[in-house]
């Protein structure tokens, strides 16, 4: 069983390799953002990723959700210090198949990514509450927004909310300025929201980013 490390705190990656590799599991890689966990996921297909949800450029929620479509095989374990239901089913929402959350002690690591690999689901008992709570009121195939935007958007609002200009986001994402412009005018419209502030508050409250990238 491979498993990739995704977070971008080299100590935790650390940690996490070390919890991981004295239980006889064998931790493939590391990657220190979302966009990086689709390029080394390529390279190295890994059985599980171990994905945190608050990275740069690209955060674990997006990269969950393309990773799953782009690899249907590999099972995502979500890591995050966030308990809030947001959090939680938007990443089950993009496929993860177990949450964690990352004051957890190391045995429950372990055992998570054992019950992944055994094509089973993992929700840290911590969070159980969440998900009980959001299926009995018909809430766990809610979208993060109303008006869900779309991958492209979502990609382009995190880096706005980072503090890329628009050249910025256009080399990032591999495509022209006039179209990072386009998009941005398309998310102000779907959201109302009018400045930059805004959309990173936004951006921020819905897991996109966190305050401290």
């Amino acid at each position: 069983m491979k498993v990739l490390l995704a977070d971008d705190h080299a100590i935790l990656r650390h940690g996490l390799r070390a919890i991981l590799e004295r239980a006889g599991l064998e931790v493939v890689g590391e990657a220190a953002n979302g966009r990086d966990v689709l390029a080394v996921a390529q390279r190295l297909r890994p059985d599980i990723v171990v994905m945190d949800i608050s990275m740069p450029e690209l955060n674990g929620i997006d990269a969950t959700r393309q990773l799953v479509a782009e690899m249907p095989h590999v099972k995502v374990l979500g890591l995050s210090m966030h308990c809030d239901r947001r959090y939680v089913l938007a990443m089950f929402h993009a496929g993860a198949a177990g949450y964690l959350l990352k004051d957890s002690a190391s045995d429950e690591l372990i055992t998570a990514v054992q019950a992944l690999g055994r094509d089973q689901k993992y929700v840290s008992p911590a969070i159980a509450d969440v998900l009980v709570e959001a299926s009995a009121e018909g809430k766990a195939a809610r979208a993060v927004t109303h008006r869900p935007l779309s991958a492209r958007e979502r990609e382009v609002l995190q880096l706005l909310a980072e503090g890329h200009g628009s050249k910025e986001i256009a080399s990032h994402l591999a495509i022209s300025v006039p179209t990072v412009e386009t998009h941005r005018r398309q998310i102000m419209q779907k959201l109302g929201l009018h400045t930059i502030a805004e959309l990173t508050k936004y951006a921020i409250r819905e897991g996109l980013t966190s305050v401290d990238k």
